[in-house]
């Protein structure tokens, strides 16, 4: 099943963060995506004015109230960077690659 076709599963506490052959193999199927120092993803998007970044934030937005999982957005004229990680164990897991697939889909729509 792709990523994009999963649904964000809350974290518990204690939950060990990916790392190593785990964390590279969910990495490879979004290439597009940076991992930063094993701590979170990060992208950032290119648009043609404004109004579309907002339009993307919007939809990105949408996304994450659904799959209960929230990102950072940081939204300038004709770009939107985006960082996503699971805060209640300050590091990565799956959940975090689906909502990355989630927001690529938007994107190529």
């Amino acid at each position: 099943m792709s990523l994009s076709a999963k649904t964000c599963i809350p974290c518990r506490a204690g939950v060990p963060a990916l790392q190593g052959e785990e964390l590279e193999k969910l990495k490879a199927q979004l290439p597009t995506w940076q991992v930063v120092d094993g701590h979170h993803l990060w992208r950032a998007y290119t648009f043609p004015d404004f109004k579309t970044a907002l339009d993307f934030v919007n939809r990105t937005g949408a996304i994450a109230e659904a799959e209960g999982h929230h990102p950072d957005l940081l939204l300038s004229w004709g770009k939107v960077e985006v960082k996503i990680w699971t805060h209640k164990i300050d590091g990565l897991t799956e959940s975090d690659f689906i909502l990355a697939a989630k927001i690529d889909q938007i994107h190529q729509t």
